[in-house]
């Protein structure tokens, strides 16, 4: 059983106090690790939906509340608007494949990725605004945005749907913060702008130009945002209680779109198109375009991320799939690939510059870890990834069933496959090292801390020797026996973990999505014009029975209470 059985559970969200079981802790390892993850306990239909959780661990022992020694692992329930109203009422929320509704609207989940910015942490989902969080308490301070601004998908009379991007970019010259939204329906997409504070944002449509699935990552360079489509697409049927039947698409657009035509003043902006295949979700730009616009794409051929297991599931090899891995997300079908493209916004020319694909590697659905510093952006050295392995337990055949002869099952191992920590050339993609981890082993994405922090004319998140290579690579480990933090070299993974981190034997935590670094968790600032919870409240109350449009006042006077 190498998937953990744990990794769906629903126990209580609890703070823990780790230790080093393994190695010797690195004296200059420093900073914060933030994680976002699905609450478990909401019982969603699909693992991915349920309340965002940000848990911080400290990587200082003794900090944080935990004793001497120990490591502190905090955890907490983003106690945005949607999880107040739920605990209100929560015989009023369904669960859905998509997400959960209401009859104030749409639950944002905010579980997805962390996103630092600066001192500042947000929480992202690909189908609400983000969320800033504190980063001490871990509590909601705003959603960002007047909702109006977003142009949300569906609009309801408290809590909208705004199909946006789970990996928003923060621009680290002009200040802001870059997303999307996107029209469910036609694929017609926004540019959104956030200057950091403000009620409002700006949008921009971008002109003759869709992406008809999702747009779960954007990526930039210094003068350009990258918006390709990926690999997430909504089944009507299915959410009318139907089967599942569509598949991803096989490609899609990329469209390249100058920083310097988002202006005031103008509501739609000119674009450049591509299309590519296979299809993606994940991919990451060198920040510096003056030779070109390289971009690192993880292809997700055969990975369909909408396909959730159910108790009356056969598995990849005709097995009964085991009830603990109801709600699990589909696993990879095909072997993982990655290339390295570039884009021409003058000759509309997509060339491949690099190319990785070993037959044993089988995708990556974890985020991966670069140097995000501006330092790091601009020449990166390294990629570090992680292959999740082959997992048939974790295949249905009806997802089988749906992509038909684009999966060659004559390529599927005879069994399950350890996961594989990588690390890549970020230029050629050569492999440096890699570390395997045991079968029974589920590592989430790793995240970079750089070494040698404060190096003079270096930016806060960078270290002396920016690029990926000089610092560690922190993983969180999914296991039966106990879940673990385990601590790498950047420069040589093959060593194996320098340092490991651990509960007592029988602790584990639920399944663990997207995770980022930072250097310090200090107070979301004071005094910034941020949207209030209120000011989504207008006429569209009347919608709403009396005492519905009364606890949404509720919860707001109690945000606006502090």
């Amino acid at each position: 059983m190498p998937v953990p059985r744990s990794i769906l559970g629903k126990g209580d969200v609890a703070d823990l106090d780790l230790a080093v079981v393994a190695g010797a802790w690195p004296a200059g390892l420093t900073g914060h690790v933030v994680i976002s993850t699905s609450d478990q306990r909401t019982h969603p239909v699909h693992a991915f939906f349920g309340d965002g959780i940000m848990i911080r661990l400290a990587l200082r022992p003794g900090t944080d509340g935990a004793p001497a020694g120990r490591f502190a692992w905090r955890p907490r329930v983003i106690d945005t608007p949607s999880v107040r109203l739920r605990r209100k009422r929560p015989d009023l929320f369904t669960a859905g494949p998509v997400g959960t509704s209401s009859p104030w609207g749409f639950v944002n989940a905010a579980n997805t990725a962390p996103l630092p910015w600066g001192d500042r942490l947000f929480a992202t989902w690909d189908a609400g605004r983000p969320v800033e969080v504190d980063p001490v308490t871990l509590g909601f301070v705003a959603e960002v945005g007047q909702r109006d601004g977003w142009k949300p998908a569906l609009d309801q009379a408290v809590l909208p749907l705004v199909s946006t991007s789970a990996h928003p970019v923060v621009d680290p010259e002009r200040d802001c913060l870059w997303t999307v939204s996107r029209d469910v329906m036609t694929g017609t997409v926004w540019v959104i702008r956030y200057d950091g504070e403000g009620k409002h944002v700006r949008r921009w449509r971008v002109e003759d130009a869709a992406l008809p699935q999702a747009t779960h990552t954007i990526t930039q360079t210094r003068d350009w945002l990258v918006l390709a489509d990926t690999a997430y697409k909504v089944d009507a049927e299915e959410i009318f209680g139907g089967e599942r039947t569509a598949a991803n698409n096989p490609d899609g657009p990329v469209l390249l779109i100058r920083k310097d035509d988002l202006v005031p003043g103008r509501d739609s902006v000119a674009c450049t198109r591509f299309r590519i295949a296979p299809e993606v979700n994940h991919f990451y730009a060198r920040y510096d375009d003056s030779v070109g616009i390289d971009v690192v794409m993880e292809h997700t051929p055969g990975v369909d991320i909408g396909m959730y297991l159910r108790e009356d599931d056969l598995d990849a090899f005709g097995r009964p799939v085991d009830p603990a891995l109801r709600g699990m997300y589909c696993h990879g079908m095909t072997p993982a690939l990655t290339t390295v493209l570039r884009f021409d916004p003058a000759t509309g020319r997509v060339t491949e510059h690099a190319r990785a694909r070993d037959p044993e590697r089988w995708w990556q659905a974890e985020l991966s870890a670069i140097d995000w510093s501006m330092e790091g952006q601009l020449n990166p050295t390294r990629h570090h990834l992680v292959f999740l392995g082959f997992h048939p337990e974790a295949v249905n055949q009806r997802a089988l069933a749906n992509y038909g002869d684009r999966v060659d099952r004559a390529l599927f191992p005879k069994e399950e496959t350890p996961a594989v920590l990588a690390s890549l050339d970020r230029d050629d993609l050569k492999p440096l090292s890699e570390w395997t981890f045991a079968l029974d082993d589920y590592p989430t994405s790793p995240v970079f801390v750089p070494r040698g922090l404060g190096a003079p004319g270096r930016s806060r998140y960078a270290g002396a020797d920016p690029g990926g290579h000089d610092g560690y690579l922190v993983v969180a480990v999914h296991n039966d026996d106990r879940f673990r933090v385990e601590v790498f070299d950047a420069a040589d993974v093959s060593r194996g973990p320098v340092a490991v981190l651990a509960p007592p034997h029988g602790t584990t935590v639920p399944f663990l999505i997207h995770a980022a670094w930072m250097p310090a968790a200090v107070p979301a600032p004071a005094g910034l014009d941020r949207l209030r919870f209120a000011d989504d409240l207008d006429e569209r109350l009347d919608q709403l029975d009396p005492e519905l449009a009364a606890v949404a006042r509720e919860v707001a006077d109690e945000l606006d209470a502090g």
